[in-house]
């Protein structure tokens, strides 16, 4: 059998590999996953740690010196929390001082307030995207799970009839859209554009949450027909307050850093220099400026920023209170930049170890679209693993190469199709499957006949409205 060096590969990947050496690396690759896989599933070990074991196993029998495996490793992760970690803090920090400053009540009060009880799904879909954008899938539930036991209970209405919509808003912008960590990662993995990618994510993310949400929920009341729990009802943040900021100020306080990434993408593609090749910044001084203010960095700094005083500030926080806040939003964050980093660490040995490749090598003969290939790819690694950030990261480390050839847009429906593979059939190797369980008192059954298929829904939903995007863009 024939021996692949990490160095060797990396230093000329263009090089046709043999059959065997195809063979050796996909068995090094069904070796790595298995081994991630059993050690999450089986041994509820860590992702972290099952992420540095399963990039070591996959080096060791691809045939890679052992220091060059772990250079690899480290590389990556290096990287990979280089360009996304700062943004999963500010994102960290955007939502805690939303959720503490009662800024996530003003905006769920108010839509409430307007909705009629025909319209209540649609209202519940819209508050969990606006609510989403800036947080976390776990932190979104924390705090829009009052809103839609409340709003069931008073409402009388059935809690799928109304959880649905929330869990499918949340769970769409979760695996779609950036600053999540999953999206992000996806994009510098393939080198997408980000104000693209956000762009076509927003068209994507509108159908995808109105089938998955309001439309699916009419049939999963009638299949699991159940009331709130009463001992489920936790007191609001803002129960504790005495003012909070306004809805208007809020709204634009969210949006702030997505107007900022769009209107990036817009001068992208309206100045665009056409001699300077597909996804060269723009030329002339507005470009210039453009590419700094739309770049992810500062366009969340600056939402962070402002929200210290349109949302700290005007719910009645001393700089103290806010300091506070700040550092409180990054400890639980911990967790998830380590997993983060880790898969881009083991995405890094994917691609090190000339993996990337051999998809392409073998990948030749098939008729098969590059996205529903990445996207099958997704949701192999989601049904084993649960995980739909290591479902993104690891997908997107194996068909980063495909990529080289795309242009903006389909590099963009690219990290939208690993996406929606990243979110299929939630089932109980996943931590939001129990998450939503408990919240809503649901047995395993129930919660695979709404939630699993929800998520089923949101996959499927999202990917056919990729594949029709691509035929047109």
């Amino acid at each position: 059998m024939t021996h692949l060096s990490v160095e060797m590969l990396a230093a000329d990947a263009t090089e046709p590999i043999t059959s065997a050496g195809h063979a050796q690396l996909g068995i090094a690759v069904l070796a790595g996953i298995a081994v991630i896989v059993l050690l999450i599933t089986k041994f509820k070990l860590h992702a972290f740690l099952s992420l540095i074991i399963g990039s070591l196993v996959l080096g060791a029998v691809a045939g890679a010196p052992l220091d060059k495996a772990i250079t690899s490793f480290s590389t990556g992760l290096g990287t990979t929390v280089a360009g996304t970690g700062v943004l999963i803090a500010l994102g960290a920090i955007l939502g805690k001082l939303l959720a503490d400053s009662g800024g996530a009540d003003q905006i769920v009060d108010t839509i409430l307030a307007k909705a009629s009880r025909r319209t209540m799904p649609w209202a519940m879909v819209l508050i969990a995207g606006i609510v989403g954008l800036p947080i976390f899938f776990e932190v979104g539930i924390v705090l829009l799970i009052p809103v839609v036991l409340l709003v069931a209970k008073r409402g009388n209405f059935s809690l799928m009839r109304i959880g649905i919509p929330a869990l499918a808003g949340l769970s769409v912008m979760h695996g779609l859209i950036p600053p999540h960590p999953g999206p992000l990662v996806a994009i510098d993995a393939v080198g997408a554009n980000l104000g693209v990618t956000l762009a076509l994510g927003v068209v994507v993310a509108i159908p995808t949450a109105i089938v998955a949400g309001p439309l699916f929920s009419r049939y999963a009341a009638r299949w699991v027909d159940i009331r709130p729990p009463e001992q489920m009802v936790p007191e609001r943040a803002s129960d504790d307050l005495e003012k909070r900021p306004g809805f208007g100020i809020t709204v634009a306080t969210v949006l702030l850093p997505v107007v900022m990434m769009l209107a990036k993408a817009l001068v992208d593609i309206v100045i665009d220099d056409p001699a300077a090749g597909v996804g060269a910044p723009p030329s002339g001084s507005w470009g210039r400026v453009f590419d700094v203010v739309g770049s992810p960095l500062i366009a969340l700094l600056t939402a962070v920023v402002v929200a210290m005083f349109t949302l700290g500030r005007a719910a009645g926080f001393t700089r103290g209170r806010i300091a506070v806040t700040v550092e409180k939003s990054l400890a639980p964050i911990a967790g998830v930049l380590l997993i983060v980093g880790a898969g881009g660490g083991f995405k890094q040995t994917l691609v090190d170890a000339g993996v990337g490749q051999m998809i392409l090598d073998v990948s030749k003969g098939w008729h098969l679209s590059t996205l529903l290939l990445a996207w099958l790819i997704a949701v192999t690694i989601r049904l084993a693993t649960g995980s739909a950030t290591v479902a993104t990261i690891s997908a997107a480390g194996l068909v980063a190469p495909l990529a080289a050839d795309m242009g903006t847009t389909h590099g963009a429906l690219l990290v939208l199709a690993i996406g929606c593979g990243s979110l299929f059939f939630s089932h109980v190797n996943d931590a939001g499957f129990w998450l939503v369980k408990e919240y809503f008192g649901m047995s395993v059954g129930q919660t695979l006949k709404t939630w699993s298929v929800m998520e089923t829904l949101i996959s499927v939903v999202g990917i056919i409205c990729v594949l029709l995007l691509s035929l047109v863009l």
